[in-house]
């Protein structure tokens, strides 16, 4: 289990209509978010995982996505705003967990499946155990295929007082990059989840969080009681194989 403190990320970059690459031109002003249809659910859950599947080294704790409403009603207020920034912690957060965030402007509309890629091609300047080769930024990428992160909501808006004019934003729960050397175990694909696996990816994530990175050794120590139950929910409940 990886922990620390999570990394947020934000790509700009012009669709094909052309147009300036920078950041906001103007205030905030918003027509208003777009709701994410059930098509484009299934397709932003579709495409997380098949990039998720196709990970090289191949995962052997690669979690399952799919999606959550909590976080999508996140993500749509927030990118709703039109700051092309990100959220803050405290508008990251569903009923069991707390989020990361991916954030990508563009001139132009885009289909979600060409702006998940889009954040997953920072793979090209990324090497399993080194983390970027190039001092080029990661994160997208690491937040894409974070084998923890089970949970994805996402929402889009039209920000025409902006030059990058349609935002994007996803957000990951629970919340990844928290290194991004290793953003997962490598090795045989499901060798983490012999039980629960379909078609290369865990379905038997831990739904329950630890407060604290040393709450392993903790429980084993003292047991699962008192204040050790307390901070250390993850560690003391999932205690058959989950992913955590």
């Amino acid at each position: 289990m990886v922990t620390g403190a999570e990394h947020l990320s934000v790509l700009r970059r012009t669709g094909s209509s052309g147009g300036s690459s920078g950041g906001s031109s103007g205030g905030s002003s918003s027509t208003g978010g777009s709701a994410v249809t059930p098509a484009e659910e299934n397709e932003i859950v579709a495409k997380h995982n098949a990039l998720r599947r196709g990970v090289q080294p191949p995962a052997s704790n690669m979690l399952k996505m799919s999606w959550n409403n909590e976080a999508a009603a996140n993500a749509q207020a927030w990118v709703s705003k039109c700051t092309g920034t990100h959220s803050k912690d405290e508008d990251r957060k569903i009923s069991t967990s707390g989020c990361g965030e991916n954030w990508a402007g563009s001139s132009a509309r885009e289909s979600w499946s060409t702006i998940i890629q889009r954040w997953y091609d920072e793979v090209n300047d990324w090497k399993y155990g080194v983390g970027s080769i190039n001092g080029r930024k990661v994160g997208h990428f690491t937040q894409v295929v974070w084998y923890k992160s089970f949970y994805v909501g996402c929402a889009m808006a039209y920000c025409p007082n902006h030059d990058d004019k349609y935002h994007y934003v996803c957000q990951y729960c629970p919340p990844g990059n928290y290194q991004f050397a290793r953003p997962y175990n490598s090795g045989q694909t499901c060798a983490s989840c012999s039980s629960a696996c379909d078609k290369k990816l865990c379905t038997n994530p831990c739904r329950y969080n630890d407060k604290y990175s040393n709450c392993p050794s903790l429980t084993n120590q003292w047991g699962c009681q008192n204040d050790v139950t307390s901070s250390c929910h993850a560690s003391c409940k999932c205690t058959n194989n989950e992913i955590m």
